[in-house]
């Protein structure tokens, strides 16, 4: 989640969500789980997708009475929001769901093996990003908290500031700095980390292998893998917002209408007839 902005798009694992202007959702892709069942969701302002690198997924929906939506696999309790009030962004990850309060502090469900929902300790939060096994949280004064799993260094975000959005993938977590640069760290094997490059950055996105950067001028930057073409990005224009999938990438344009890159296998890249999406809004 951006700082102070509703994501209106989402990638998750093998489907992608898309918010309507009228608050309605749409989802395309796999459904083996239930996660694109969101016909029937009305009067949201936010979606999340539920990434993962292997299997199962969610779909999340933040509704404008602060109460939250969930489908999909429930394997862990990572669709139990039902009692949630009070929030104001969401985020989803695998088997996980975060969402953040009125009050600047995150609650959290779903697995906690590696401790990446140990996050109820935290305050002054404005957004957050769910990964695979970790959780990151923005902080206020501009720096960045982490928990769980922290093998390949994702959490390792102590030092930084300035930071005004964070995302968070498989094992790497990415960081939009205030003066449209942009920092990552964690797994880098795939080449997702190398963005240090990057400028006129104004938002970001964390797939599992891949991070994507939406430029002021509406162009998109993509680094990492690109076996199936998820980092295919350079083509596209007058984009608004993006969402890193597993394989794939979505975009939204600033006419409401849909563009995606990548895997298609289950039609998660089905969205080039989406019309009317709702464009990103702030809190």
């Amino acid at each position: 989640m951006n700082r102070h902005k509703l994501n209106t798009i989402a990638a998750g694992y093998r489907h992608t969500a898309g918010l309507r202007a009228d608050g309605t959702v749409t989802a395309a892709g796999d459904n083996t789980y239930g996660q694109c069942n969101v016909s029937g969701w009305c009067d949201m302002v936010a979606v999340a997708a539920g990434n993962a690198h292997t299997g199962n997924a969610h779909t999340i929906g933040l509704k404008s009475d602060g109460t939250v939506a969930a489908a999909g696999w429930n394997k862990h309790g990572q669709c139990d929001v039902s009692g949630w009030r009070d929030i104001v962004a969401v985020a989803a990850g695998w088997r996980r769901t975060v969402g953040l309060k009125t009050d600047g502090t995150v609650v959290a469900v779903g697995r906690n093996n590696e401790g990446q929902c140990e996050v109820s300790a935290w305050r002054d939060i404005v957004a957050a990003a769910a990964g695979d096994w970790h959780t990151a949280g923005l902080k206020s004064d501009g720096t960045v908290i982490a928990a769980g799993n922290n093998r390949y260094g994702q959490c390792k975000v102590s030092g930084l500031n300035g930071i005004v959005a964070v995302a968070a993938g498989y094992l790497h977590t990415v960081m939009l700095k205030s003066d449209g640069t942009v920092v990552a760290v964690g797994r880098n094997n795939e080449g997702q980390c190398n963005v240090s490059a990057w400028r006129g950055i104004v938002a970001i996105s964390a797939g599992s292998h891949h991070t994507l950067g939406l430029k002021s001028d509406g162009t998109v930057a993509a680094a990492g893998w690109d076996k199936h073409g998820g980092c295919n990005t350079s083509g596209w224009r007058d984009i608004v917002a993006v969402a890193a999938g597993c394989t794939h990438s979505a975009g939204l344009k600033s006419d409401g209408t849909m563009v995606a890159a990548g895997d298609n296998q289950y039609g998660q890249c089905g969205v080039s007839g989406w019309s009317g999406i709702r464009l990103p809004g702030k809190i």
